[in-house]
């Protein structure tokens, strides 16, 4: 009995083998590279953090990013297998570094076009200059207001961008091809491509007059029966979302965030979803789905190698690997450099300006209460560009958390280039001084945590301060006699004049008390008011952090 068991057990693993080997011969090997939130850094931006490999307890930053490198390791990945497919989930443009941001972005279009990019989704940055721009960066031409500054004339993006749930009102359609299809040995894939549903709370009104954001499940849901009628069964989603990994860069432990209930509401003929948004790398399975995302900067290309069934035309297996683009792993691309280098010729003379001095690096790192260096620096600079009767008597300013990308560290003998200045603060938005009530403001500060991802702590200009309870429930964290201006309490019922940047005066980041505010005057860019700060306090030096406090 024995032996025939042993017999028929090897038959039977015999024929598993042959099904195998029979399914492994009608597949269809495709591999897709992405990336997320590339946000114009050409050069590289500071790497990635990761665990220590040789110490789980700690973390390591590994040098990566920039178009050179990653163009490098593209084409190497690519060049293992001919059925390949490079794409992107969003914020390809918008807050980049000042060698992109000087041409609006064209730099950045050209650079990923070089690199073979076929589709990618809009994020919310690509609506920073409004639809007419996105169309433009699409489409190609001139900068409306800029004209053509470039080295050449800019033809536009030879990749897709896909954005199937903004809708254009005038025609009630979306604003862009909803998806793209790529077939691989007469096997198609579709790739739906769009942004977040809350796009409107985090871009300026002016970017999305004219659209509404639908539902980001509900949109992909509603394509599927098209996608499928078409005789496609193998669908991958490109989303400007995101989640909250707390693992390493190519794991997904405990994720969490609006993907997270996105994807589980997905049609389940959705097979794989590459995200962004929250400029964090993991590697997931959600709902029975390989959910990814690569980062930000170009720190990171997935690579996601999926075998399709020839005649179903079935997803039958993917798994992912983020890799890391090394830039003392991968050469340097001489087309890529070729390119930055025509466009640093022109944006030398003013990228290279000193405008001031450190006498130590100014960060983004928080104190327990939300306060950094640099953001309480960039507060105090926006103050002082509108504390004159001429500039618009302002007594206190208030800067966005998100609006600061980047830290500005010590180099060079402490010299500090416009370059550097502009990387940390890229939008060029331009000041606004209202009038608000103490009331007002203590529902700002309350604001911080309504409706909000996280909590959202505003850098204060020195002479403000407050105190905040985390025991406290949300809207009521603030404490009325904490707040002070010049060591005198608020009064509730008078007016102050505040300075913003017009993104917070149009109530973005969820901040909308701010569009209460009244006598508005417009003032200079904060880019302006940073630069000349710098000029006149040179050098600049870590300001204590005792401007919040937190309790609890």
């Amino acid at each position: 009995m024995k032996r025939l068991s042993m017999l028929a057990m090897t038959a039977q693993l015999a024929l598993l083998g042959a099904a195998g080997a029979a399914m492994a011969q009608d597949a269809v090997d495709v591999r897709i590279l992405a990336i997320n939130d590339f946000h114009g850094n050409l050069l590289p931006a500071g790497g990635i953090k990761i665990r220590d490999p040789k110490d789980a307890s700690k973390q390591i930053t590994v040098p990566a990013g920039g178009s050179e490198a990653m163009a490098t390791l593209v084409k190497q990945l690519k060049s293992a297998n001919k059925n390949s497919i490079f794409v992107a989930a969003g914020d390809l443009i918008g807050a980049s570094p000042l060698l992109s941001a000087l041409f609006h972005d064209e730099p950045t279009v050209e650079s990923l076009s070089l690199m073979g990019l076929e589709a990618s989704a809009v994020g919310n940055h690509e609506f920073d200059e409004g639809k007419v721009e996105l169309l433009r960066i699409q489409n190609g031409g001139c900068h409306q207001q800029d004209g053509c500054a470039g080295p050449r004339p800019f033809t536009g993006a030879k990749y897709k961008y896909l954005a199937a749930s903004t809708i254009d009102t005038a025609t009630n359609k979306p604003l862009l091809s909803p998806y793209y299809v790529k077939e691989f040995e007469g096997v198609p894939v579709a790739f739906i491509g769009l942004t977040l549903k809350d796009t409107p709370g985090i871009v300026m009104p002016s970017g999305v007059a004219g659209l509404k954001f639908e539902d980001e499940a509900a949109t992909v849901n509603a394509l599927v029966p098209e996608i499928r009628a078409k005789g496609i069964e193998t669908i991958a989603v490109l989303i400007h979302e995101g989640g909250f990994p707390t693992g390493d860069y190519n794991e997904c432990p405990g994720i969490s965030g609006p993907i997270v209930d996105i994807v589980k509401k997905l049609d389940k003929a959705v097979d794989l979803v590459i995200s962004g948004h929250t400029h964090k790398a993991y590697n997931c399975q959600i709902d029975g789905r390989l959910v990814t995302s690569g980062d930000k900067f170009g720190s990171v290309v997935t690579n996601i190698d999926i075998k399709i069934d020839r005649k179903t035309r079935d997803l039958i297996q993917a798994k992912a690997d983020n890799v890391i683009v090394d830039t003392a792993v991968y050469a340097k691309d001489a087309e890529q450099t070729k390119l930055i280098e025509e466009y640093q010729k022109v944006a030398a003379p003013l990228a290279n300006r000193i405008v001031g001095r450190l006498s130590a690096a100014l960060t983004k790192d928080e104190s327990p209460a939300g306060e950094t260096t640099l953001g309480s620096i960039i507060a105090d600079s926006q103050l002082a560009a509108t504390a004159t009767e001429r500039d618009g008597r302002a007594v206190v300013a208030f800067m966005n958390p998100g609006g600061v990308r980047t830290d500005l560290p010590l180099k060079d003998e402490g010299k500090v280039t416009y370059a550097g200045l502009f990387a940390v603060q890229p939008f060029a938005n331009s000041l606004v001084t209202i009038d608000l009530t103490g009331a007002q403001i203590k529902t700002m500060l309350e604001q911080q945590w309504i409706n909000q991802p996280k909590p959202r702590i505003l850098h204060v200009s020195k002479g403000f301060a407050y105190s905040w309870d985390n025991a406290r429930p949300v809207g009521d964290r603030i404490l009325p006699e904490s707040i002070k201006l010049n060591g005198k309490t608020l009064a509730m019922e008078e007016s102050y004049r505040v300075t913003i940047n017009n993104f917070l005066s149009d109530g973005g980041d969820g901040f909308s008390v701010l569009k209460q505010g009244k006598n508005p005057l417009y003032g200079p860019f904060d880019i302006d008011a940073f630069a000349a700060y710098f000029a006149g306090n040179s050098p600049i030096e870590p300001v204590k952090l005792d401007r919040i406090t937190r309790l609890n």
